[in-house]
């Protein structure tokens, strides 16, 4: 099966979904650079393998998007949170997790850690987390407040699971919730596309890398 996104296409499928939401999308918000933090979900060899049960072919199309946002998070002094999803080798965590998929991504496996175009720096927050929710049973929102964050960039896999979860969970937590149309990836875009149309109409405000780069180094303005 062709996947329906590619680095190549990645940049025009994206402006096709916004323009599909925009009548949803309507709660725009510019990123406060100083109160802002990028989170980066799940971007692990498990997810991201295709040979993995659980093959996520948005995942790939988007690194190159994420490498230059981290970059750019990185330039600007602010906080970058990685998530690792992931569960004991003897099933401690997994719940009804193990039933509903098949293959886990099991905790200290080479197929957990996150991709190497990615790697987290040594200072850089790493979740690990077992459920979809990045908030869910970890201490992200506790991360998050000591920093003084208001403004979370979500990216990442999958944009309908752990993404959506995380986005609506940091929006019942009053933070403002950005999400990147091309920096989030799933297995087809009927799911992408029905993810980004929920959480514009609902929970955050659905934009592009490039915006969200912008506001952090502006172009100087001539003297």
């Amino acid at each position: 099966m062709e996947p329906y996104v590619t680095e190549k296409t990645i940049a025009r499928k994206s402006k096709q979904w916004l323009a599909k939401i925009h009548p949803y999308n309507q709660h725009e918000m510019a990123l406060t650079p100083d109160k802002s933090a990028l989170i980066v979900i799940d971007m692990q060899k498990f997810f991201l393998d295709a040979g993995s049960p659980t093959f996520t072919c948005g995942g790939q199309a988007i690194l190159p998007t994420l490498k230059r946002v981290i970059g750019a998070f990185r330039k600007a002094g602010r906080p970058v949170i990685f998530t690792r999803h992931v569960h004991h080798p003897d099933n401690l965590d997994s719940g009804i997790m193990q039933w509903w998929w098949e293959g886990m991504c099991l905790e200290g496996s080479p197929e957990s850690e996150i991709h190497p175009d990615l790697a987290p720096a040594l200072n850089e927050k790493v979740i690990f987390k077992h459920r979809y929710s990045s908030f869910y049973n970890t201490d992200l929102e506790t991360v998050l407040r000591c920093l003084r964050i208001e403004d979370l960039v979500v990216s990442g896999i999958m944009t309908n699971l752990c993404c959506e979860s995380t986005a609506r969970d940091a929006y019942y937590r009053d933070y403002r919730v950005f999400v990147l149309a091309d920096g989030t990836g799933t297995i087809n875009e009927e799911m992408h596309q029905a993810s980004l149309l929920n959480l514009a109409f609902g929970f955050a405000f659905v934009t592009t890398a490039d915006k969200v780069v912008n506001r952090l180094s502006p172009v100087s303005s001539p003297e």
